[in-house]
């Protein structure tokens, strides 16, 4: 969880916000392996993000300038890039289940 992500979250729970939702615990909780890459003499980092369903969500990270290049500082944005793309599918998933009619 990013510090934007926690300042949000604590406003949210400050606001007494209680409808379903998705939290980023629950985004994190989704992850259940992670893999990157570094493209042989590229700055272009890849994570792959494997959900618990199997599911996999791709994030990429570059660097205009070789000399800003860092390993670690790629995977990290690599990792931020990919673990965003769950908010969406996750956002659609809870959507789907609210707007189905009670049995």
């Amino acid at each position: 969880m990013n510090k934007n992500e926690v300042e949000i979250e604590n406003e949210i729970v400050t606001k007494g916000l209680t409808a379903p939702r998705i939290t980023p615990d629950m985004i994190d909780d989704t992850i259940a392996t992670e893999a990157y890459h570094v493209f042989p003499g590229t700055t272009l980092t890849v994570c792959a993000l494997t959900l618990r369903n199997g599911f996999q969500v791709v994030g990429e990270s570059a660097c205009a300038s070789p000399e800003n290049f860092n390993a670690e500082l790629g995977r990290k944005i690599a990792r931020d890039n990919a673990r965003n793309k769950i908010w969406q599918l996750e956002g659609y998933r809870l959507r789907s289940t609210l707007c189905e009619p009670a049995e």
